[in-house]
């Protein structure tokens, strides 16, 4: 009998196993383009414009219901706050499957596709990039997080995202005020399943330079007791101290590499 689920699943772990390659085996793209950048315009403050920025640059309606989170932090050298603004357009996406008579598919796949978006704004700059899309399940908000991994100074951006029953982690780095993706892992697989795997990350001194190695660590998934919704629910990840991958940083290359074998 044809697995629909775990034949989208396989769809979109390939999608990732290439797209990893390419951070692996070539320069990582840009997520956008300096010519595209809004400005800001007068002295008005990201709060007062996120909101006219997205629905103009997604097309949105003003009937449509969605909802967005404004995170702080200093994420380039100057010294001025930028910010990340995440941006969730479930509705959008159950009302696509509903008119494309889909719903029920859609529904099994958790409505996956672009409906879940970051914004970079640049606060030395007073500009807010154009979208950044991050193929995942809308019926889970994105979830931002920084971290100190190219400098003491300032915070890269980890995107953590839904797809089925397992989740993933996106790291950006703001360079010349571009965001760009340098590493991707996942966080778990397999929620609710007794195949599954799951993975904590930790930060060490830098094997090629001051930014620092990525160290994916084999974790405990902890499932649930009870019935639970995949998308709402965020399982405890049992830490251990084995060393999976230790990934570096290559300065000549913007991207991060690894070993064959772990290197502790």
């Amino acid at each position: 009998m044809f697995d629909y689920l775990c034949f989208m699943k396989s769809i979109y772990f390939l999608f990732i196993l290439v797209t990893f390659v390419i951070f692996s085996c070539g320069d990582a793209p840009k997520e956008i383009s300096e010519k595209v950048v809004h400005k800001v315009e007068g002295n008005q403050s990201v709060e007062q414009m996120a909101k006219r920025h997205m629905e103009s640059q997604l097309s949105i309606p003003a009937t449509e219901k969605y909802t967005y989170h404004i995170y702080k932090a200093h994420l380039d050298e100057d010294e001025k706050i930028d910010a990340i603004i995440s941006l969730n357009r479930l509705n959008f996406a159950m009302n696509e499957a509903s008119s494309s008579n889909k719903t029920s598919k859609n529904a099994e796949i958790g409505f996956m596709g672009n409906y879940n978006y970051i914004f970079f704004f640049d606060g030395g700059l007073n500009k807010i990039s154009p979208p950044i899309a991050i193929p995942s399940s809308p019926l889970a908000e994105l979830k931002i997080a920084f971290e100190n991994i190219h400098s003491d100074s300032y915070k890269d951006v980890l995107v953590d995202f839904r797809v089925l029953n397992g989740s993933f982690k996106d790291y950006y780095t703001v360079s010349n005020h571009i965001p760009r993706r340098v590493f991707q892992w996942k966080n778990y697989d397999g929620l609710k399943s007794e195949i599954n795997e799951a993975y904590t990350f930790d930060y060490a001194e830098g094997t090629m330079g001051f930014v620092k190695d990525i160290l994916v660590k084999k974790a405990k998934l902890i499932q649930p007791k009870k019935d639970i919704d995949i998308y709402k629910y965020d399982p405890v990840l049992e830490e251990s101290d084995e060393i999976v991958y230790r990934f570096f940083y290559h300065p000549d290359q913007g991207k991060y590499m690894t070993q064959k074998k772990n290197r502790k």
